[in-house]
């Protein structure tokens, strides 16, 4: 997500968005290690997603 569109939601909604993708960037990494995925480039994706959501949410305290 571009941190534009993140900007527009609230923080009810950045922290629902954080949920999934923490849920998303577990189940990415539990199946990496059983094998079942070989796109290693999501779990960055994922990762730089929540922390462009976290600073949102700190910012906006």
């Amino acid at each position: 997500m571009k941190a534009r569109e993140l900007r527009q939601k609230s923080k009810a909604e950045l922290q629902k968005i954080l949920w999934n993708k923490r849920e998303k960037l577990r189940d990415t990494r539990f199946n990496l290690a059983s094998g079942k995925i070989k796109n290693v480039r999501e779990i960055r994706k994922l990762k730089r997603d929540i922390a462009r959501i976290l600073t949102l949410l700190k910012s906006n305290q």
